[in-house]
């Protein structure tokens, strides 16, 4: 497995949710993996997270306070330094809208909570790109 993850070593990956325990459970399987992990508590603070940190992969919750995942994928998308970096949807909601307001605003993919370490890997091996 070792050189399957050898990748993600220095790999920028930032984490924008408003559960601590989410945040804190994605952190610590990404920093087990080698990556780099940047959190955010709401898109307001992960808008100028994103411009001093220059992500490699984003993951954002959809259920947010002030700026939800779907408006903060949609600034992010606009944004021409920051359009092709992937933007992974976190949901606790699993329906067809859902999913399909998320490609509307741009979204890479969709994940639904509770997420496994093997869905953060295979969504960072699918849509980063690897250094």
């Amino acid at each position: 497995m070792a050189e399957n993850t050898a990748g993600l070593r220095d790999l920028r990956v930032m984490v924008i949710d408003d559960s601590k325990t989410i945040r804190r459970t994605a952190e610590n399987l990404l920093k087990k993996e080698g990556c780099d992990v940047v959190t955010a508590v709401d898109g307001f603070e992960a808008l100028s997270r994103i411009a001093e940190t220059r992500p490699d992969i984003i993951f954002v919750d959809i259920m947010m306070p002030r700026l939800d995942g779907y408006q903060t994928c949609a600034l992010i998308k606009n944004n021409s330094v920051f359009r092709e970096t992937p933007v992974i949807m976190l949901s606790s909601k699993d329906s067809i809208f859902d999913r399909a307001r998320g490609r509307i605003v741009g979204s890479t993919q969709y994940l639904t909570k509770p997420f496994t370490k093997e869905d953060l890997l295979g969504a960072i091996k699918e849509h980063a790109k690897i250094k």
